[in-house]
C-alpha cells in the first residue's frame, strides 16, 4: 500500500438522510480512509484520527437497530463511538490506546469505533491486513 489514502464512503439509508443532513453528515462529508499509517474517519463536523498501529481488531456487524447506530452515538457499556447512516451493517474497529471523536478538547475517548461504510467486508479486511488477526 502506498500513503495514498483509501477511501470507504458511508452507506446511506434513504429513510435517515434528510435527518443526518441537518447535522452536516451526507455522503460527500462522510468517509473512513486508511493510509499506510494512519485511520481516518470523518462524519460530518465529527472526527476520528488514529494511527492504524493503535487497532488492535476489527469485527463485521449488523444489521443494526435504527436507534442503536444512527447519527453518532456513545455505548453507554463501554465507551465505543458510532457513526451511522444505515442499518445493513458496519465494521468495529477496536484500539489499543482509546481515542478522542464525539467530545470538543478530547476529554471523552473512546475504546472502539464502529462505522457504516458501504462495504464492511472490504475494510474489515484492510484494516487487518496479512499480518494482523
Amino acid at each position: 500500500m502506498t500513503d495514498a489514502p483509501t477511501r470507504f464512503p458511508f452507506r446511506f439509508d434513504v429513510a435517515f438522510r434528510a435527518a443526518l443532513a441537518l447535522v452536516g453528515v451526507r455522503p460527500a462529508t462522510a468517509w473512513v480512509a486508511v493510509t499506510e499509517r494512519d485511520l481516518l474517519i470523518r462524519y460530518g463536523p465529527w472526527r476520528l484520527r488514529t494511527g492504524r498501529d493503535n487497532v488492535r481488531g476489527v469485527e463485521v456487524g449488523g444489521p443494526y437497530r435504527w436507534w442503536r447506530v444512527i447519527g453518532p452515538h456513545v455505548s453507554l457499556a463501554d465507551r465505543g463511538v458510532s457513526f451511522g447512516s444505515s442499518t445493513a451493517g458496519g465494521v468495529c474497529v477496536r484500539f489499543g490506546v482509546p481515542v478522542p471523536a464525539l467530545a470538543p478538547g478530547g476529554w471523552l475517548r473512546h475504546p472502539a469505533a464502529t462505522v457504516t461504510v458501504a462495504d464492511p467486508p472490504a475494510l474489515a479486511r484492510l484494516l487487518a491486513g496479512p499480518d494482523r488477526p
